[in-house]
């Protein structure tokens, strides 16, 4: 039914992030493949809401989380995943697992820092909001002519009551589920940077 709990696209979101940040901060649960990647897939709906800015993101967002995906038919963790990708020396290959899981990492960061950009601001232009998420998460790791066409796509942004009318939000619910998927995505994005730093893979590639 138009406008039920299952049109909520943020709630969504929220609530399949809530057990892996429990995961996260369990101190030794080691997370899994399956639930990370199908919680990061709800998250691909609000990358189609934006637009043409970050319509690179989303198609290559959503290719990633689908391996991922497919990956978690026969690998059970994300710490097996990335120690097989070790052991094949193909970490840093185009179409690695670890690297793909390096880049949807990077996308849930991207819309934590929008998130937290878009509680805090007022007015309903969404600009402000999403150039400082790209610049914090995504800028340091695209060339010049990406970085050109994002700022050109940035005018053609929805408004804030715009996304909401899309998600199906009005500002007070929006600004509940997005400050749950801040607290909640922080400790992911932390537990897997740990994951790469324990093993000097580094997280800047």
């Amino acid at each position: 039914m138009a406008g039920g709990r299952e049109d909520k696209a943020l709630r969504k979101i929220a609530a399949s992030f809530e057990p892996l940040a429990e995961v996260a901060t369990s101190g030794g649960v080691a997370m899994e493949v399956g639930p990370f990647s199908h919680a990061c897939a709800h998250v691909s709906v609000l990358f189609g809401c934006l637009g043409i800015a970050f319509k690179f993101a989303e198609k290559d967002y959503v290719s990633k989380v689908d391996d991922l995906i497919e990956a978690s038919k026969s690998i059970t963790t994300l710490n097996d995943m990335i120690e097989l990708d070790i052991q094949q020396d193909c970490v840093r290959q185009g179409g690695s697992h670890t690297r793909n899981l390096l880049r949807v990492k990077r996308g849930v960061d991207m819309v934590r820092v929008l998130f937290e950009e878009i509680i805090k601001s007022d007015g309903n232009s969404l600009k402000d909001a999403a150039s400082v998420a790209y610049e914090k998460v995504f800028a340091p790791h695209h060339g010049w002519a990406i970085r050109k066409a994002v700022a050109a796509g940035m005018y053609a942004l929805p408004s804030k009551s715009q996304l909401l009318k899309r998600l199906n939000e009005d500002e007070g619910s929006a600004k509940v589920e997005m400050q749950s998927f801040v607290r909640t995505s922080g400790p992911v994005i932390q537990y897997i940077e740990e994951l790469f730093n324990s093993r000097q893979l580094g997280i800047d590639w």
